[in-house]
């Protein structure tokens, strides 16, 4: 059995974001030479989530597919955005003062006690079969790498892992 990995990264924007990586993930396995398994799509960021889902060709004013702005708006209420210090616990004194002081973030990107959550519900990573040399989505199915943190832009690593023979 063999194994191939690799990663990228993404640059993500001042608000929740969807990428569709998933032309990236084929051609990864094209070059893997996997001609069946399974293909693993993995976010190691805690406030972001690999979801698949289908293109949704319409786009609100700022970019977001209405299908991922349709997953936000049902999100809001059971998830609330984190807009001030003590919406949640999370993050406590302790947790600031480490982000602050030791790995020098700004306070006001602690308030992402939202995307944490939303990211656990939505989960990190999607498996998906490798049949003949192809990743199985069905008709419409798209990979989507999934940032919820709109504390401030950033650079996101997309870990792909395929494994067959």
């Amino acid at each position: 059995m063999a194994t191939h990995h690799v990663a990228f990264e993404l640059d993500m924007e001042i608000r929740p974001s969807f990428h569709d990586v998933s032309d990236r993930v084929k051609e990864i396995v094209r070059d893997s030479g996997i001609q069946n398994g399974i293909v693993v799509v993995f976010s190691q960021h805690t406030t972001c989530s690999v979801i698949i889902q289908e293109d949704s060709l319409d786009e609100t004013f700022n970019g977001t597919k209405f299908i991922f702005q349709d997953l936000l708006d049902v999100l809001r209420p059971l998830i609330p955005p984190c807009e001030k210090e003590g919406q949640y616990m999370h993050p406590g004194p302790k947790c600031v003062e480490y982000s602050v002081n030791v790995i020098e973030e700004a306070p006001a990107w602690t308030l992402n006690t939202d995307a944490h959550l939303r990211s656990s519900l939505m989960g990190r990573s999607e498996s998906i079969p490798i049949v003949e040399g192809e990743i199985v989505l069905g008709m419409h199915g798209r990979i989507y790498f999934a940032d919820f943190d709109g504390t401030h832009a950033r650079t996101r690593t997309v870990r792909v892992q395929v494994v067959g023979d």
